[in-house]
């Protein structure tokens, strides 16, 4: 058995979210506490109670799925034993979530990881103005298709492939108008659906540069450690551990397409045949199934997920 630790992005959150690990585990409420501290903000309150609509809103998201996934990670290494540089083969996180896996495997301090998560969310949201970006989920089409037909939609407008995920399920994003083309351009060439997503930007496309800007100068104050595993990077898909190489990325991965299916397929290719998505949600645990034959996907966030984990590594 060989193990990849993966960490989930942003449309993962919902009200409630690491509330029962709060209640159940001291680790867990230190976390929370340490980033409402880093944040000057009671973050914990908002995921706990909501309301939603803020909750949602990409800088409160964003540190939000990245505290419930280091609370996790906190409680499996008090409760089971976890030691990410032992236990695990790699660690990759869906374009946030790379932030937490380079927390959960030291490479980012959790106080400077909430920072330039609000950071990130903040300058994604401004970057281009209400109503004038889209994103859309192309769904039966492999990613070539997808990314050709972005191409054709563009008409002058920028129009990405922004996430690669899987299993026929690649996300465009760019102007709106462009975007709403690709889905129609999508369904005429054999697309099962085309769904426009209720997202408030468009991300991972060029329309990101001045977010990308913005993290460049945010990241280049900050100490990036080596990870305790190595880290299967969102723009690579592949496996790296220069921090330097890491700082880079994370610029990148802002304009950058989300190459989560050639990700999974690398760890897998490596042998790794369970991947634990820990944090908020089961979307990860789901992409793994599509991607790679014979792997397996469980999530880990909640009290009883860590006693199965418990139970499944035999601790």
């Amino acid at each position: 058995m060989t193990v990849a630790f993966t960490f989930p992005g942003q449309g993962s959150q919902a009200v409630g979210m690491g509330k029962s690990l709060a209640d159940a585990f001291p680790q867990a409420r230190a976390v929370f506490d340490e980033v409402d501290a880093a944040l000057s903000q009671k973050l914990s309150t908002l995921m706990f109670e909501g309301p939603e609509d803020q909750l949602t809103l990409t800088a409160n998201a964003q540190p939000a799925l990245m505290a419930v996934s280091l609370a996790v990670v906190r409680v499996l290494e008090a409760e089971a034993g976890l030691d990410l540089g032992k236990d695990a083969a790699f660690v990759a996180g869906h374009s946030l979530g790379e932030y937490s896996a380079l927390a959960a495997a030291g490479s980012l301090s959790i106080t400077d990881t909430a920072k330039l998560l609000r950071i990130r969310g903040d300058a994604m949201q401004k970057a281009v103005a209400p109503g004038q970006g889209a994103m859309a989920a192309l769904l039966g089409l492999e990613f070539d298709a997808a990314a050709a037909i972005a191409a054709e939609a563009a008409q002058g407008e920028v129009c990405q492939a922004a996430n690669d995920n899987g299993g026929g399920q690649v996300v465009v994003s760019g102007a709106k108008a462009a975007v709403e083309r690709a889905g129609e351009i999508a369904k005429a060439k054999g697309a099962r659906r085309a769904v426009m997503l209720a997202v408030s930007a468009p991300f991972h496309c060029a329309l990101m540069q001045p977010a990308a800007d913005a993290m460049a100068a945010a990241l280049s104050g900050v100490v990036v450690l080596p990870p305790k595993a190595p880290l299967v990077a969102n723009v690579h898909a592949a496996a790296i551990t220069d921090p330097e190489t890491i700082r880079k990325g994370l610029v990148e991965q802002v304009t950058g397409t989300v190459r989560w299916r050639e990700s999974v397929a690398f760890m897998a290719a490596q042998g790794v045949d369970l991947f634990f998505e820990l944090g908020s949600g089961k979307v990860l645990s789901g992409l793994v199934k599509r991607i790679a034959d014979g792997a397996e996907g469980v999530a880990v966030g909640t009290p009883e997920d860590v006693a199965a984990f418990r139970t499944r590594l035999g601790r």
